[in-house]
């Protein structure tokens, strides 16, 4: 059996279904401003360190994160850290500043809502 606290293989069918269609959605450009229906009302998103709150806020930046640049990603990893919350690693490259970035989206769901999202190197 596998050990889901540890870093595995990327598997969209071990996730919460909310979590992969956030994912699904962030890495089409043309879906990420759609997407904010996944979020709790009163959710949280850090970015490059910038917290916003609430659906309205996470609406805007939804709709600038997907305009500023261009970019694809590739998923490598994941892992549970408990029962609502879980960490999905990444690989983004694109024309934003370095080009190349590998990231860990930290999750916490809740009644199949996303309702913290933290993204970090």
């Amino acid at each position: 059996m596998t050990d889901l606290k540890q870093n595995t293989s990327y598997d969209p069918s071990i996730l919460p279904p909310v979590i992969v269609r956030y994912l699904d959605a962030q890495a089409d450009r043309a879906q990420r401003k759609a997407i904010s229906d996944v979020f709790a009302a009163d959710a949280r998103v850090v970015d490059e360190s910038i917290e916003y709150f609430g659906i309205d806020t996470i609406r805007g930046w939804l709709a600038n994160t997907a305009s500023e640049y261009t970019y694809t990603t590739t998923f490598t990893g994941q892992h549970c850290v408990d029962v609502d919350r879980w960490v999905v690693l990444a690989r983004l490259e694109g024309n934003f500043p370095g080009g190349v970035a590998d990231l860990r989206f930290q999750f916490a769901v809740r009644f199949d809502k996303i309702i913290d999202l933290v993204i970090v190197p």
